[in-house]
């Protein structure tokens, strides 16, 4: 093993500049990363670490400063210095690895360990390696001892205790550090677009709406002004409901009928990929009906509709309802979807219970509905619609910027491990 560890290995993608270079070999990051040890002087920013977000001000990020009252024992950190959480969070519980790409010195948490690379596109380098939570727990997962309450505990020696494959040749640690930089700034592009996307959205939706209290919207489309107040109805007098019912949990192997759940829907509403199949025959939804979540136990703190875009195959569990539409005035199921979600703190204060919350029946169908004629309601329909395609479209550009970034990183590193 020893022989095998001390062996180069050479990236499947290598810049043709340094391909006749010599392999990569196994290099401790005792060896990359040095801990400065440098406190904070007392004028610098409180910083927070965030999965997706990097290093980032605290109070940006979390709203408000969670600082101690005096900072002089906080952590000072240089401009591409790597940062490790020793935190567990979502999909890296054993902490995160993030190079510091602000561009003034700044203090974290004592708690975390700083150390400055060898170069700031070695460190670059460490960062996109380390973005994948695989990468991340193959190479922490020996080296911690988890304490009382999941803490994590791990010395800085011991961090810095295991190597990697990684280039010693600094123009080769540039070229591969300013590929992976513009990939970065591409996605970031795209993600601000997106959010940019999100935003006008809502911020339309506020002005398309009547605001709480009131019976007519802010804006509304030329051919619809002065046509008065919208209607009030309530939800029931629109849509049958129905409740899910219990179904076995097991899994049939055949089975052509996708059990939704509590734990098939994600904490934004969304359906999971994963959903049990069953062995029966019927279904207890159809294309055009809303699925309602009746109570948060699964995953926190989600109640009302869904994003589900149902199909006869889907079949509802208990703790879930159905929404179907009655042949009513109601012109487009669209313009249902989008008032119901825009109103979704309704159904949020509504729920009964404390260490569980609930929605009854009476609470749904109660649900102060407010409706313009049916054209008006196809013409927001449309328009909301139209945005929702193209916040669909860049978002998934931006999965497939990342879903390339990773199959790049694969090839630019040798992932193998030191023992």
């Amino acid at each position: 093993m020893k022989n095998e560890t001390k062996k180069g290995l050479v990236p499947k993608l290598r810049f043709p500049e340094f391909r006749e270079d010599p392999e990569w070999n196994l290099r401790k990051l005792s060896d990359i990363l040095k801990e400065h040890g440098a406190k904070s002087k007392g004028n610098e920013e409180v910083f927070s670490v965030s999965v997706h977000k990097g290093v980032i001000n605290q109070i940006e990020h979390l709203g408000r400063s969670f600082s101690a009252a005096t900072t002089d024992h906080y952590k000072r950190v240089f401009p591409g210095d790597i940062i490790y959480t020793k935190s567990p969070t979502g999909d890296f519980p054993y902490g995160i690895i993030k190079q510091s790409k602000v561009d003034s010195p700044i203090i974290v948490s004592p708690l975390y360990g700083v150390f400055t690379p060898e170069t700031s596109s070695l460190g670059y380098i460490l960062d996109s390696h380390f973005e994948s939570p695989a990468n991340a727990i193959n190479y922490l997962s020996s080296l911690i001892q988890k304490g009382a309450k999941n803490t994590i505990n791990i010395s800085n020696e011991r961090f810095l205790s295991k190597a990697l494959y990684l280039p010693e040749n600094k123009k080769e640690q540039q070229k591969i550090a300013d590929c992976l930089s513009t990939l970065d700034e591409l996605i970031a592009a795209h993600t601000k677009k997106l959010n940019a996307l999100k935003c006008y959205k809502i911020g339309l939706m506020q002005q398309l709406f009547p605001a709480d209290g009131e019976k007519e919207p802010n804006l509304r489309f030329h051919e619809f002004v002065g046509s008065g107040e919208w209607k009030m109805e309530p939800l029931g007098n629109i849509c049958n409901y129905q409740n899910g019912t219990s179904h076995e949990d097991g899994v049939a192997e055949k089975g052509v009928y996708y059990l939704i759940s509590l734990n098939s829907i994600d904490i934004e509403g969304n359906l999971k990929s994963t959903m049990k199949r069953l062995p029966y025959t019927d279904s207890s939804l159809q294309k055009d009906d809303m699925v309602m979540v009746l109570s948060d136990v699964a995953h926190g703190n989600f109640l009302g509709l869904t994003d589900i875009i149902p199909n006869d195959k889907f079949v509802l569990n208990q703790r879930m309802a159905c929404l179907r539409l009655r042949n009513t005035s109601l012109a487009d199921v669209r313009f249902l979807r989008t008032y119901i979600n825009k109103n979704q703190k309704y159904f949020k204060n509504k729920g009964q219970g404390s260490a569980q919350l609930n929605l009854p029946k009476s609470t749904v169908t109660d649900f102060p509905l407010l409706l313009p004629e049916p054209k008006e309601q196809q013409k927001i329909a449309e328009c909301i619609s139209f945005l929702n395609e193209a916040t669909k479209a860049q978002t998934e550009k931006v999965e497939a910027l990342k879903t390339h970034k990773k199959g790049l990183m694969q090839g630019l590193f040798p992932i193998k491990y030191e023992n």
